[in-house]
This record gives structure tokens, C-alpha cells and sequence, in this order.
């Protein structure tokens, strides 16, 4: 970084005239985030709102940029579905840092996991987690706000203990893969549920059935209800959806997060703000 050079450049965002302010913006937007104190000390010494605004624009629009780079590569891997999460979060909080959210979630994790045994079975296990989260730490859905955009943001949700269908289940199937269970998303339409898998099931395999492969599913927004394959069978009909084995069976995770994003949208249409719609859909346009 040529501080000599961001400093000149930042001197030229509150020209008058908008040629010169414009090619400034650009030249700035190339950089890297290691400017962003350079640009915060600028607002700092500064009583000119206008110009205050543009070093506010242009800050946001430099994490902007950052969050769209780490979700690429996110996307092309997506291997760690809490990393995908955390991701949708820096949109909210751009300076958050995964190791944040992560030891919060570990800690979770162990607390279950001193209460697990070997002999335990699938369901019994289950029970661990549920008692855990939904009594221990009182997670719970977000039912006196549940279109607020703070629902589909993994910290808020592990900071507030309220989410949304997604997100609580986003962090059990986490915490729950991590305590090696075979626990995924599985992206009902208007809903949003776990299937326990049977751990002798190829979860790549199991396109063309479910009989043997799901275990049963786990419902984390009403504190881990079990539901079996009737259950679910009577949503869709109640829904009055067309029969999909994808209802089903596991997503996969970048389906998750765009289901994460997707629901984001709706919370801030619902609140008008037309920017953040534009920005959230920008990120979706990045999924294949």
C-alpha cells in the first residue's frame, strides 16, 4: 500500500467536481481493506457531511467487495456450512471474525458432548442435544419478530439465542456433525428441517429413495421435535406442493446458504430497504 498515494486520493473525494471525485472512488475501490483506517481517520478529522458520507460509502463498499471474494471461494468448496453462515454475518457486521462465532459454537458443542456416550443410540443422543440448546441455553425461534433480518444472522442467533427455521438449524447440524452424527439440512419448501441419516446409507446415493436412508427428521424451530416420513409427507399436502424426493433428503450446503440468503431478502423487502435487497440479491447471483 502506497499510503503517499491513498492519502492524495482520499483528498480528492470531496472535489466538486464529479469527474474528479469519481475517479478517486475508483482508484480507492482497487485497494484492499488495510485502507479502511486511513479512510476512518479521514472521517474523523472531517466536519463535512457530504464528504463524511463518501468515506462512509466507500468503506462499506470496500467490505462489500471482500465479503463477495471470500464467498466465491466459499462456494467453490463449501465444505464448512458455519463458515457459510458466518459469511452471511460479515454482511451485517463486516469485521466480525470467524473465530467469534466459532468458539461460541464449541463451546456449545462441548457441553453436549460431556454428556454423550458410545452406547447411546440415534435418538437418545438426539435427546442430548435438544436438552442442551433448547433447555440449557434456551435457543428458541424468534416468534415476536421472526421477519427481522437478524434472524438469518448466525451471531445474532448464537448471541440472542433467537433465529429463524434456518439458522437454528444451521447450528444444530453443525454442533451435531461435529459430534460426528450424521445430521443435514434438508430444504422444505416453507420450512426448513434436519434428517438424521442412517450412518451405513451413501449420502450420495440416495437420489432415487428415501426408505433406509433417513433415520428420521428433527424439527430444531419447535425444540427438536422427531417427525418421521409421514410427517413430512402430510406438510406436503397441507402445502399443496408437487411430490419432490428432494423434500426429502439432505441439501447441500451451498443450497443452504442460498435458502439463508433468499430469506434475508424477504426480511428487508419487508422493511423496504431497497439497498440491502439489491446488495443480498447480488450475492445470490454469485450461486450456480
Amino acid at each position: 500500500m502506497d499510503e503517499k498515494k491513498i492519502q492524495a486520493l482520499i483528498t480528492l473525494l470531496d472535489d466538486p467536481n464529479e469527474e474528479v471525485f469519481r475517479a478517486a472512488e475508483q482508484a480507492l475501490l482497487s485497494e484492499e481493506l488495510e485502507i479502511i483506517p486511513i479512510l476512518e481517520s479521514a472521517w474523523e478529522s472531517s466536519e463535512d457531511t457530504t464528504y463524511q458520507q463518501r468515506l462512509v460509502n466507500l468503506i462499506h463498499d470496500l467490505q462489500f467487495k471482500d465479503l463477495k471474494n471470500e464467498l466465491r471461494k466459499w462456494i467453490l468448496n463449501s465444505d464448512d456450512l458455519l463458515y457459510g453462515a458466518y459469511l452471511v454475518s460479515r454482511y451485517r457486521y463486516p469485521t466480525l471474525k470467524y473465530e467469534e462465532i466459532n468458539t461460541k459454537v464449541t463451546k456449545i458443542k462441548t457441553d453436549i458432548w460431556l454428556e454423550l456416550s458410545d452406547n447411546l443410540t440415534a435418538l437418545e443422543k438426539v435427546r442430548i442435544i435438544n436438552h442442551i440448546l433448547f433447555n440449557v441455553y434456551g435457543f428458541s425461534g424468534n416468534s415476536g419478530d421472526i421477519l427481522s433480518p437478524n434472524n438469518s444472522f448466525i451471531t445474532d442467533v448464537v448471541d440472542t439465542k433467537r433465529g429463524n427455521t434456518i439458522t437454528l438449524s444451521i447450528l444444530y447440524s453443525v454442533i451435531a456433525q461435529r459430534l460426528e452424527m450424521p445430521v443435514y439440512g434438508v430444504n422444505l419448501p416453507k420450512s426448513f428441517v434436519l434428517a438424521y441419516m442412517d450412518e451405513t446409507s451413501d449420502l450420495h446415493k440416495t437420489d432415487n429413495g428415501v426408505e433406509g436412508a433417513v433415520l428420521f427428521y428433527i424439527t430444531p424451530i419447535n425444540k427438536g421435535l422427531i417427525l418421521g416420513k409421514k410427517e413430512i409427507e402430510i406438510f406436503i399436502r397441507q402445502q399443496k406442493l408437487d411430490f419432490n424426493v428432494s423434500y426429502f433428503l439432505p441439501s447441500n450446503n451451498r443450497e443452504i446458504i442460498r435458502r439463508l440468503l433468499n430469506n434475508l431478502v424477504v426480511a428487508y423487502e419487508t422493511l423496504k430497504d431497497n439497498q440491502r435487497v439489491s446488495e443480498i440479491e447480488e450475492l445470490l447471483m454469485m450461486f450456480p
